[in-house]
C-alpha cells in the first residue's frame, strides 16, 4: 500500500499532495497518508470524501502524527 507523508506541508498543499497521489492509483486501491496538525486532520479527510473517496481509518499515532487510510474511487 502506498504511503505519503504530508507532515511538513501546509494547507492547501496538504490535500494537493494527496490528490496527486490518488490520481496515480487505480480505482479501489488504498493510500496511507501521514499527517500532523488540526487543519490537515480536519480538511484532508473531508476533501477526500467530497471527491468520492472512502475514509477507511484515521488513527492517532504515538509520535503525535495521524495515519489516514483512504480507498480510492475514480
Amino acid at each position: 500500500m502506498p504511503t505519503i507523508d504530508i507532515t511538513r506541508e501546509v494547507c492547501p498543499m496538504t490535500y494537493v499532495r494527496v490528490k496527486l497521489a490518488v490520481e496515480a492509483l487505480e480505482d479501489g486501491a488504498t493510500l496511507e497518508v501521514i499527517l500532523r496538525g488540526h487543519e490537515p486532520l480536519t480538511n484532508v479527510p473531508r476533501s477526500a470524501v467530497e471527491e468520492g473517496h472512502e475514509v477507511l481509518s484515521l488513527l492517532q499515532l504515538e509520535d503525535g502524527t495521524s495515519k489516514l487510510t483512504l480507498r480510492v474511487h475514480h
